[in-house]
Order: structure tokens, then C-alpha cells, then sequence
């Protein structure tokens, strides 16, 4: 999988520029606040059809402008195709496969496979659960376009689950749906369940052989994911999950309607993570936390590669100058093969590439 080429118009601070990529690493040099990010957001944003930055369609438009512009030509299976996202001020975006508009989001899954690695992504085993349901949703949305539909529909129901449980005491009429809301969210959270959980072993097993190597056979790595409590999800499918999540709801119907809050569904999953046998978010050391994120994060691009025969892009957000040198020294040799591009605001980064772009106030040079 790679890009060979992506044109920007009035994206972010691009007014109109085309940057054009080697197979290998590509280094995106420059100066805080030039613009490197926004040039691999671009990128992350065909891929997935969001931002991997807290921002919404409107904050990519350029200031004073109506519209955007992203284009790239990727190549996958020595198959060239190209992608398009057009975004706009006061309507809906509109994306095109190979100049065709698709009618839904879930048909570009796998047309552009991204793996994004960010200093903000070194702290997930420090962070709350909501870090680690993002990376599984991120990972999944781009290998199960069901999953991705499935996501959509649950946050949604969820949405609209949480404003009866808010508003039920104002407007007693809305508890009437509460039954309905109930079945379909433990629908799709079954759905989501039965996703994440086939998910987490196989990454807990790649990252732990990872992590094995990257510390010199010294630590040991477990991951375990955890869902609402008391369920046995184990080898079972939607169908099988479903009763013991509608059992969970009857359980917990009466606390719901007092705190006004959803507690039962996949909103509640997580990624447990042990290292030598100790919770890593509460006696991880930074450098254990660090090389089990760089560990779990090498594991997701490889999980890529196993399902799909090839490595997703590669995208480093000025990661390495984060790591010391033993780690940002792993992290290169992982990634020998397919395409990588790394921003730094180093002139010549430790990288072994000698394909650099550079980039000025929004300008490829």
C-alpha cells in the first residue's frame, strides 16, 4: 500500500500544493507549526474519512474558503486507483473512488490501510479506556467494513439512549422507547464485542512478541480485553454475546435511571494492560509505558499485513524525537518495508532515508 501522490486545495494551511512520495521512508521536515501534520492528516483523512485531531469537516477548510480539496493516487496490488474528499462549508462532504461519488463511507474500508503513531499515542498505556476502544474502532473500521457500520449505528442508538436517560424525569413519555433503545444498542454492542475481542488476542499475542524483543527477553507484556462486567464472550458470536447483554441491561435498568447515565454496552470496553505481571497504568516506569505503546503499535501495522498480504502506510508524527535513541533505533528497523512518512523538525533525522520534503508556512519545497 502506498501514495504516490497528494494534491491539496485549501486544506488547513495548503492553499494548493502536490506532494509526490517514495515507496519507502519519507521524511517531512520543518519548522513547528509549518504544516507537516496537516500534510499526513490529509493522508490519515483519505484513509479512514476523519481526522486523527480533535476537529470536525469545517476546522480542515482553509480560513476564508468554502471548500477543500484532498486527492491522492495509491497504489495497492500494483492496482492504481485514485481518492478523493471534498469538503464544504454548510453541507455534507462528498468522496470519490476513481472519480466516482460512493454512497457510503463503509465502501472506501481497505482502499487506503493507515497506521498513525503520535507522541500523544506514548502515554495510551497511562490513559483511560476510551485510548484503547479508539485504537481497536481505528484498527477495525479499515479490516471490517461491517465493523465500521456497526460503530456508526451504536453511537448513534447510544446518543440517543443517554438524552431519554437524561431527560426521562422532564419528559416521562420518552421511557416508552427505553425498551427498544435497549435491544438495538445490545445489538450492536454484541456486534462490537465479538469484533474486539477476536481483535485483542491477536493483537495481545504480537505485541507481547514484540515487546519481548524490544526489551531483550527481560519484560513480559500481556493485554486482556474487558467488557462489561460478568459477560463470557469467548468463542461466541453476536448471537451468543446478545442474551447476556440484555441480562446486563435488566440488571442495571434501575441504576441507569437514577444516575442518567448508559451503563451497560461496548462504551464500557477496554484493554487491560500488564507488564511482569503488574497493571502497566499504575507501576508502568515511562520507558516500560513507552516501549509497550511503540510494541502494541508495531503489532497493529503487522496485523494489517497478516489480514491484507500488505503494510499499511506508515504515518509517525514526530514520534522519534519523543524516544531515546535505543527505541527510535527499534523502530526503524521494524519498519524496512512498505511505505512510511515520518515528520520531524530535524534537517537530517536519524532515519536512513534520503528522501526528504520540506515543508514552509504551508509550501512543499
Amino acid at each position: 500500500m502506498t501514495v504516490k501522490e497528494l494534491y491539496l486545495e485549501n486544506f488547513r494551511n495548503y492553499s494548493e500544493q502536490t506532494a509526490v512520495f517514495t515507496d519507502g521512508v519519507n521524511v517531512i521536515a520543518g519548522r513547528n507549526a509549518q504544516g507537516k501534520t496537516n500534510l499526513i492528516e490529509a493522508i490519515y483523512y483519505l484513509g479512514t474519512g476523519r481526522s486523527f485531531r480533535p476537529a470536525v469537516d469545517k476546522e480542515l477548510i482553509s480560513f476564508g474558503s468554502e471548500r477543500s480539496c484532498i486527492r491522492a493516487n495509491v497504489v495497492s496490488f500494483e492496482r492504481e486507483q485514485t481518492l478523493e474528499a471534498r469538503l464544504f462549508h454548510g453541507r455534507r462532504r462528498e468522496y470519490y473512488i476513481n472519480s466516482v461519488k460512493i454512497k457510503s463511507m463503509s465502501e472506501i474500508a481497505g482502499r487506503l490501510t493507515i497506521v498513525v503513531f503520535g507522541p500523544d499515542d506514548l502515554d495510551m498505556i497511562k490513559s483511560g479506556a476510551a485510548v484503547k476502544r479508539k485504537l481497536m474502532d481505528h484498527c477495525l473500521s479499515q479490516l471490517r467494513p461491517g465493523y465500521r457500520t456497526s460503530l456508526t449505528e451504536f453511537n448513534r442508538l447510544y446518543e440517543r439512549k443517554s438524552h431519554i436517560l437524561r431527560n426521562h424525569r422532564d419528559k416521562p413519555a420518552l421511557l416508552e422507547l427505553l425498551d427498544d433503545y435497549d435491544h438495538l444498542l445490545a445489538q450492536q454492542s454484541a456486534r462490537l464485542i465479538y469484533y474486539r475481542s477476536a481483535f485483542s488476542e491477536i493483537l495481545a499475542g504480537k505485541a507481547a512478541e514484540i515487546h519481548r524483543d524490544f526489551s531483550g527477553n527481560k519484560e513480559a507484556l500481556t493485554i486482556r480485553y474487558k467488557t462489561v462486567a460478568g459477560m463470557d464472550f469467548k468463542d461466541k458470536k453476536p448471537e451468543q454475546i446478545l442474551p447476556d447483554l440484555l441480562e446486563h441491561q435488566r440488571e442495571h435498568r434501575r441504576a441507569e435511571l437514577m444516575s442518567g447515565m448508559c451503563l451497560s454496552g461496548a462504551h464500557k470496553d477496554d484493554l487491560e494492560v500488564e507488564i511482569n505481571g503488574s497493571p502497566a497504568r499504575k507501576y508502568a516506569s515511562q520507558g516500560q509505558a513507552r516501549t509497550a505503546a511503540v510494541s502494541i503499535k508495531l503489532a497493529e501495522r503487522d496485523i494489517h499485513y497478516d489480514d491484507r498480504g500488505e503494510y499499511p502506510v506508515l504515518l509517525l508524527d514526530d514520534v522519534l524525537s519523543e524516544l531515546d535513541i535505543a527505541r527510535r533505533e527499534y523502530i526503524l528497523g521494524k519498519i524496512q518495508t512498505g511505505q512510511v512518512m515520518i515528520t520531524t523538525t530535524d534537517d537530517e533525522p536519524a532515519t536512513g532515508s534520503n528522501f526528504t520534503l520540506h515543508i514552509d508556512n504551508g509550501r512543499i519545497l
